[in-house]
């Protein structure tokens, strides 16, 4: 399996499914059929999903899914550290990363720790990627479950962020919260005293363009 092909079909699934985004379904599709044939079934129900429902009802669905339930934020920090003076530090230290492969965010409206920022990252730096990934792999589990919970398609795409990683899925939330109770530092909130899915998350008012995450210094 293409570990790199996976991380970015997954970056560019997890964003708002703006007219770029939707119109590259068909190329997602070949490029996983042809790089990591297994990981392809796990987009299947999503790219399934796009190609049958209207357009604005999949952008609504996403809007509802991720930008107004705290059950599936896709900020990785979230999941472990909360609403913490930590926190800062840490999404300084995702910046600090993107630096250091060449990357810089481009746009507003995203925190670096923001999944499809992270897989655009481990995109271009598929081993340290994969090490930041296997950080947070208690926040991507939460992700996946709260997901597959609510019958998402998009459970699919995290399901299989996961697979690249080493080790098996937790089964259950249960699993998922004692593996993160055991990484947060002691200043953070993590599962162990809090549910970070209490914790509140400011909804956006209107959605502003993605950031993304683009090379500079000509190193890319």
């Amino acid at each position: 399996m293409n570990r790199a092909i996976v991380y970015q079909a997954a970056s560019i699934c997890l964003r708002y499914p703006d007219d770029e985004v939707l119109g590259l379904a068909a190329t997602i599709d070949a490029a996983l059929a042809e790089a990591a044939p297994k990981a392809r079934a796990s987009f299947a129900p999503l790219l399934d999903w796009w190609a049958t429902t209207p357009i604005g009802e999949v952008r609504r669905v996403y809007v509802d899914v991720f930008d107004l339930s705290k059950r599936h934020a896709l900020y990785l920090s979230y999941w472990t550290d909360g609403d913490t003076r930590r926190r800062g530090q840490v999404l300084a230290d995702f910046k600090q990363r993107f630096r250091e492969a060449g990357l810089e965010l481009a746009g507003t409206g995203e925190l670096p720790d923001h999944l499809p920022l992270v897989l655009e990252y481990a995109r271009h730096e598929p081993k340290a990627g994969a090490g930041l990934l296997q950080d947070y792999r208690a926040s991507l589990e939460l992700i996946r479950l709260a997901l597959a919970e609510r019958g998402s398609p998009y459970a699919g795409v995290v399901a299989a962020v996961c697979a690249t990683l080493p080790g098996a899925s937790p089964a259950d939330a249960q699993q998922a919260m004692a593996m993160a109770a055991a990484g947060p530092p002691a200043e953070s909130v993590g599962l162990a005293d809090a549910d970070p899915r209490l914790i509140p998350l400011e909804p956006r008012a209107s959605r502003p363009s993605d950031t993304k995450l683009i090379p500079v210094g000509g190193r890319r």
